[in-house]
């Protein structure tokens, strides 16, 4: 087939759904083309080397990336992220009708930030079969935009999602629960299927911890909780420091990473003297595994707020995926899929004496029980979460679409993968 992808962030961006998605698909035998912006994540300004001008198409065997100019600025205000989601969307309109004109079928990795340029597309392109990959659902209580002053941008972005949630001819969902939400604003609930998200697994695999990494991660013999990634909102890594506070004396908690909370969960970790906290800056992405491997455990956080119930957050599926038990203190699907695996413990989210409960049992369990929950978490991870199984799902869906079957509701012709 002619596959069209529509995707905000693309590699060298942290983008590796789409990336990996486009390069298996090729590989596939499909001709596959991008149209995504210029590489600005997560600094809001254009990575070194790269200047935004109209005609910049790159090409391999089979894959073709045409990049178009969006607004970058690195202030990170509600007015600058809403001038990027629209130029893009404007750039998208001036160029996707000519460069997606004979597509058999479009994939769109779905985020709030690409939602005017989908609508926009979908207009232009007519009827052409549309594949939704939603990874995050449109709240108020979570609107970057939220305030007075921006309350038709979050009405307006709400309106177009179930516009486009309507008009898809298929939906994949990247978590269970996610389904509701979509099918609550206009989904035909027979067009949408689970797909789980996958993680890079060409980083993300189980390797043995080097003595640079131990030397970071641990300082003695106690039990390590390792969380890597964000310190966010969204995290709510109050409710870790307080749980590791009152076992001062047992475990260790280190967080890797940074964000918009660090300095208030490090105020928090101060005020409590919780010095078994400890905090590392960023590493890139190809240390992880080394650092995951120096921990006992992985830690999982979401916030107790009905739109994380349908999330699995990425480091859930790259901790699986290089063999590290989890604890995760999260509701939802997350909660349900680390129980279902035998993968780790798991608590409610926001309630920082079950954690503590939960890192006590933790500390106590034998270094073999533990690896084999990390073992049957990299089964379940192959099973369930792959690339190779993500993108089964994903390639059906193109073919069903492509052939009209979505909207009729009779299963296209399955085609193998290749290499199957």
């Amino acid at each position: 087939m002619k596959i069209g992808i529509l995707s905000y962030h693309f590699p060298p961006e942290p983008a590796f759904i789409p990336g990996s998605l486009a390069e298996e698909l090729a590989a596939r035998g499909h001709e596959v083309r991008v149209l995504t912006g210029f590489p600005d994540y997560p600094g809001g300004h254009a990575y070194p080397g790269w200047r935004q001008r109209w005609r910049h198409q790159t090409r391999s065997d089979r894959l073709t990336v045409r990049r178009v100019p969006r607004y970058a600025s690195g202030d990170g205000s509600t007015r600058a992220r809403m001038a990027s989601w629209l130029s893009f969307a404007g750039s998208v309109a001036l160029t996707g009708r000519r460069y997606l004109s004979d597509i058999d079928a479009l994939y769109v990795f779905q985020l709030p930030a690409t939602t005017f340029a989908t609508a926009g597309l979908l207009r232009l392109l007519g009827r052409v079969p549309t594949v939704l990959h939603v990874q995050d659902v449109w709240s108020e209580e979570d609107d970057p935009t939220r305030g007075v002053d921006n309350q038709r941008w979050s009405g307006r972005i709400s309106n177009t999602m179930r516009r486009i949630y309507q008009e898809a001819d298929g939906i994949a969902v990247s978590a269970p629960s996610m389904r509701d939400l979509v099918v609550d604003d206009g989904a035909d609930p027979g067009r949408v299927r689970v797909v789980l998200n996958w993680t890079d697994e060409r980083i993300f695999q189980p390797v043995d911890p080097s003595q640079a990494s131990r030397s970071l991660i641990r300082r003695d013999g106690r039990c390590v909780m390792m969380h890597a990634g964000t310190i966010g909102v969204r995290q709510g890594l109050e409710t870790a420091v307080r749980a590791a506070a009152a076992l001062n004396d047992r475990m260790d908690l280190v967080l890797v990473g940074s964000g918009a909370e660090e300095r208030r969960v490090r105020g928090l970790a101060a005020e409590l003297q919780a010095d078994n906290v400890r905090f590392v800056e960023r590493r890139s992405p190809l240390d992880m595994p080394d650092l995951y491997a120096a921990a006992d455990y992985q830690l999982v956080m979401l916030r107790d707020l009905p739109q994380l119930r349908g999330m699995v957050p990425g480091k859930l599926q790259a901790a699986l995926s290089c063999a590290a038990p989890v604890v995760a203190s999260a509701g939802g699907d997350t909660m349900e899929f680390v129980e279902r695996a035998r993968a780790g413990l798991s608590c409610a989210p926001e309630d920082w004496a079950a954690l503590a409960d939960r890192f006590w049992l933790a500390s106590t369990i034998p270094p073999p029980a533990r690896t084999d929950m990390g073992r049957r978490g990299r089964d379940a991870y192959l099973r369930e979460m792959s690339l190779r199984a993500g993108v089964d799902r994903i390639e059906q869906m193109l073919h069903e679409v492509a052939s009209g079957a979505a909207r009729t509701g009779q299963p296209a012709e399955r085609q193998a993968p290749q290499g199957a």
